[in-house]
């Protein structure tokens, strides 16, 4: 293990309407022992309230993914795209050549809560593009985002995939990073991980090693499965 997040001490801004938790430098929050791990970039965890979001901006050269875990954001996009992200809905866009958009909480009354993932892509200048899905959960580690798009994930511009993990407490499950460095995140529950203590909000990633998940109440996690080395 090479590297512990703890939740608390995570980049915040709060701007009333924006309330974002920054795992890596982002915006005005810089901190370069801080700046992500492999291709991996960002990880914002939003929470927008009602009626409010991100008012039309532009993006280039970055694979960005948006995982809702409550409410749903409302989605507009210079390709056309015009759509309703809901709770448990993966999202990704491939801001390739250039690309605008908009995200805004749907609901005019309820929060919205949802994880911006950005992951730097392995080719530029691709054709922007866009795509959406209800990943059903297969087991306890269910691929959201693949190179490939495989089991019925959706496909990105680099050598990395993104997991959902789930456990019931009491339930373990090995994780291995000794030819590929991983990045553990999580969203709810408790967990060991090779004798360290993560909850909601705290991540870590390691390298070279096998890692024990040990689920200590129902767990829910993100698990990034990164490049050695991010060339482009």
């Amino acid at each position: 293990m090479f590297y512990f997040r703890p939740s608390e001490k995570r980049g915040r801004a709060n701007f009333g309407w924006l309330d974002s938790k920054h795992s890596f430098s982002f915006g005005n929050y810089y901190d370069p022992e801080h700046m992500g791990i492999s291709a991996l970039r960002v990880i914002n965890d939003d929470t927008v309230i009602g009626g409010a979001g991100f008012d039309t901006h532009g993006h280039r050269d970055m694979e960005i993914i948006s995982y809702v875990l409550e409410g749903s954001i409302e989605h507009k996009d210079s390709m056309g795209q015009q759509y309703i992200v809901p709770a448990g809905d993966i999202q990704r866009m491939s801001a390739g050549t250039g690309v605008t958009h908009s995200e805004f909480n749907h609901s005019k009354t309820d929060a919205l809560h949802f994880l911006q993932i950005w992951i730097q892509p392995n080719k530029l200048g691709i054709a922007p593009s866009y795509e959406q899905k209800k990943v059903i959960q297969q087991g306890s580690l269910t691929p959201l985002v693949t190179p490939d798009g495989r089991n019925g994930s959706l496909s990105i511009q680099q050598d990395a995939s993104i997991y959902r993990l789930q456990l019931k407490a009491g339930e373990e499950i090995d994780l291995d990073t000794r030819k590929r460095p991983g990045y553990l995140h999580v969203i709810s529950g408790k967990a060991d991980v090779n004798n360290n203590a993560l909850n909601a909000g705290d991540a870590l990633a390691a390298a070279q090693e096998q890692l024990n998940v040990s689920a200590l109440s129902d767990l829910t996690a993100l698990w990034f499965d990164l490049p050695q080395e991010n060339s482009m």
